[in-house]
């Protein structure tokens, strides 16, 4: 089968289309043709090093171990199953939860031995991909692309967004509200949970994508009065942030939260080392959450939202799996609006 592999830490080069079996399932596996696989951060900040370098680079002990094939938000369609799974799941389409765990059920996200799909195990930019059976869900939409965009992406912003606990009324600031999880952070904070959302982008020309998604109120990072302005549409301090972007507007975070606010973080992409003075956080009484990734259930309860058509897709661009390189280039470009997506059969 055609596949892409990481070999090593470094730039775009390190990417390289090759040749290899294809996988055998285990008796508890399935094997998935590969009909879609999304773009995230993740992959690239690992190829990159910037989760760190030999045993510092991955989730398990003994770091990445190159090649590695990437990818992790994959859907596709099961065309053979392991010696224990039933015949039943042939044919199925299906997307898969992305990481494994023994942690108990609602804690399985932060076990020790988590291992990611396209990190510790090969991932979906690939033809054929292995996976464990009952981490296998039925598609929440008929399309594989749509189906594709949420697996990691979703399940860390519906993470955020339970983390934070919001209440139908409530404001919550969205950073880097253009991209894969801040996206679904506007939709899933507004169109699920109720809430009153600011999104922050670059460029102001997606403001009526942005209120389509479930935005009240479209601001841009750039401006030099950015803090002024969320107070002013808000009317006062906002109850929650939503953050992807760390460093660069970190302190404008702190400064629209009000007295027993709450800020949640699932990224870095503008820094990821910032300044904090701590009597800002005690005297207003802040709290603050790291997340990435979620549970099972909510993963579930995603997908069953996503079926309701509460969440929507949103793709910027799609590319053929032999311009995964160009593809992670594009997809570092400020501006742009949704996923991008890897198409193996293009």
């Amino acid at each position: 089968m055609k596949a892409v592999q990481v070999t090593g830490y470094g730039g775009v080069d390190q990417l390289k289309v090759v040749e290899t079996p294809i996988p055998e399932p285990k008796e508890n596996e399935v094997l998935v043709k590969v009909k879609a696989c999304a773009i995230n951060n993740t992959e690239i900040w690992m190829r990159e090093g910037a989760y760190g370098t030999g045993s510092k680079s991955g989730w398990r002990p003994e770091g990445v171990q190159f090649p590695r094939t990437p990818g992790s938000d994959i859907t596709g369609k099961i065309v053979k199953v392991g010696n224990l799974v039933e015949e039943s799941m042939m044919d199925k389409d299906v997307v898969l939860f992305p990481f494994t765990s023994s942690g108990e059920e609602g804690s399985e996200h932060i076990a020790e031995d988590m291992s990611f799909i396209g990190s510790e195990y090969d991932g979906g930019y690939a033809e054929y991909v292995v996976w464990p059976a009952e981490l296998c869900y039925d598609m929440p939409l008929t399309s594989y692309s749509e189906s594709a965009v949420f697996s990691v992406s979703g399940l860390t912003a519906w993470h955020m967004v339970k983390q934070i606990q919001v209440q139908p009324g409530e404001t919550v600031v969205v950073t880097g509200a253009n991209g894969g999880v801040g996206s679904l952070n506007v939709q899933i904070a507004s169109k699920v949970f109720g809430a009153e959302v600011i999104a922050i982008i670059g460029d102001l020309e997606s403001e009526e994508r942005m209120k389509e998604l479930g935005a009240t109120h479209v601001l841009s990072y750039k401006s030099d009065t950015l803090s002024e302005e969320i107070l002013e549409v808000n009317g006062g301090p906002v109850d929650s942030v939503l953050d992807v972007v760390g460093d660069a507007l970190f302190s404008i975070s702190l400064q629209v939260l009000k007295k027993g606010g709450k800020f949640c973080i699932s990224g870095s992409a503008g820094g990821q080392q910032t300044n904090l003075d701590f009597r800002t956080m005690y005297l207003k009484h802040i709290t603050m959450y790291g997340s990435v990734l979620g549970t099972r259930a909510e993963f579930k309860n995603m997908l069953q939202a996503i079926s309701e058509g509460k969440i929507k897709p949103v793709i910027d661009k799609t590319f053929p799996l032999e311009k995964a390189r160009e593809a992670q280039v594009y997809f570092k470009n400020k501006g742009k609006l949704g996923k991008i997506i890897l198409l193996p059969e293009e």
